[in-house]
């Protein structure tokens, strides 16, 4: 029995809705912009049943962004096949700068159609459930930074900053607790700064205090526990890295792994010389953040893990000119 033409179907996705374009496969016709619909799964149902009076065989595409993964999930659950694709790979004419809806879904079915979209990892509902909670104690730990450091700049500004040997220790917190600003309005704003640190510190601790308690029942949590078992992984580090990085086996090599993460482990380039350890700005920022502070722990110590074996050896031997390079060869030697 002869298999249905398989229909290729480009969706633009936004907040309040979706423009579609469709492009047959088998063929080199071009391809076909349907309109604009809703997003609700009302008008995804009767946008199916329009397409299947043309072939049952569908075959749908949209871009990862700040929609999520809810309409991959619907679609396939209704049995058809589709891909979540990276923007960042989709190919693009130099010279072509226009950019609306209607280009964006006609691109995307007939890159489809023609195989030169690359799809991303579509995490569970759970891996993305405690993923979210991962990146919610992350954002806690940045915005308390933010606070010390307003903290901070306005003691400075006063002319009291602290000249203890560390910071936020017990010390600073006596010390806090004898300033006095020269006016009740600048004391007003100062407890309020104190205030703000402290509510940070219980909401990060509160986060931290769920993921304890949440990810053992976790079903990539051994990995979790096999991560700390290398040097330098603690276990923020290590949920951190696999919440964001999801199943493993999905990496063909651990060169795969450091390039989506943003870690180059070894570079050619036109001199003679062979540049090892690069880091880039590209790939899954938070992992490669938790991967170099693991990797920190490691590239302080005289000796490097015998983990890592030569490769570990060649990184700090080639870094150690520079501190910063010297952390970006030993994360690379983390991933390896």
């Amino acid at each position: 029995m002869a298999q249905p033409t398989p229909l290729f179907v480009g969706l633009d996705v936004h907040k309040d809705s979706i423009a579609v374009a469709h492009a047959l496969g088998q063929c080199a016709d071009p391809p076909v912009f349907v309109g604009a619909i809703g997003s609700r799964q009302a008008d995804l149902d009767q946008l199916i049943r329009r397409l299947h009076a043309k072939t049952p065989a569908l075959v749908f595409a949209y871009e990862a962004g700040p929609c999520g993964y809810g309409l991959h999930r619907y679609l396939t659950s209704r049995g058809f096949s589709c891909q979540v694709v990276a923007p960042s790979l989709i190919p693009k004419k130099p010279g072509d700068k226009v950019k609306t809806d209607r280009r964006d879904a006609v691109d995307l079915a007939r890159l489809l159609r023609s195989g030169d979209l690359t799809r991303v990892y579509v995490p569970t509902v759970e891996d993305e459930a405690l993923r979210d909670l991962c990146r919610a104690r992350d954002a806690a730990r940045i915005t308390l930074k933010n606070a010390k450091l307003r903290l901070k700049a306005f003691l400075l500004r006063l002319g009291r900053p602290y000249v203890g040997r560390a910071d936020w220790n017990e010390a600073h917190r006596r010390y806090l607790a004898k300033v006095v600003c020269p006016t009740p309005t600048q004391q007003i704003v100062f407890q309020e700064s104190v205030r703000a640190v402290d509510e940070q510190v219980d909401r990060r601790h509160r986060l931290e205090a769920e993921l304890l308690e949440r990810a053992p029942a976790w079903r990539l949590y051994p990995v979790v526990q096999a991560l700390q078992a290398l040097r330098g992984v603690q276990w923020l580090v290590a949920i951190t890295v696999v919440a964001e990085l999801g199943d493993l086996t999905r990496f063909d090599s651990p060169r795969q792994l450091a390039a989506f993460v943003g870690l180059v482990p070894s570079e050619d380039s036109s001199g003679p010389r062979r540049r090892l350890g690069a880091i880039t700005t590209t790939g899954n920022g938070r992992a490669r953040r938790a991967l170099i502070e693991g990797a920190w722990r490691i590239g302080i110590r005289p000796k490097c893990p015998s983990t890592f074996s030569d490769a570990s050896t060649r990184c700090r031997n080639r870094f150690r000119t520079s501190a910063g390079r010297r952390r970006s060869g030993c994360a690379s030697a983390f991933v390896a």
